[in-house]
């Protein structure tokens, strides 16, 4: 009963962290995709931040594990009987 309650926790603080990781993805990759440059490189001029085409792969990759395995856990809870 406690390792059910447990990973149903488990379960949520994945989802959780997963939705942080997407929200990162949509901040430093997503909303400049079209921006890139040969190098992967993308200037705002108005906050003067350089971003990076590789967080997107970084952050994707985070959030879409992150996700997976909490679906992954909270489907496994209830496939089984209580």
């Amino acid at each position: 009963m406690i390792l059910r309650w447990l990973r149903g926790i488990l379960a949520a603080a994945l989802i959780g962290i997963g939705v942080l990781f997407a929200l990162a993805f949509e901040a430093r990759y997503w909303r400049w995709r079209d921006c890139f440059n040969e190098l992967g490189r993308c200037y705002d001029p108005v906050s003067q931040d350089v971003y990076l085409e590789q967080a997107g792969l970084v952050w994707g990759s985070l959030a879409a594990i992150a996700l997976l395995a909490g679906i992954g856990l909270a489907m496994g809870l209830r496939r089984r009987p209580g």
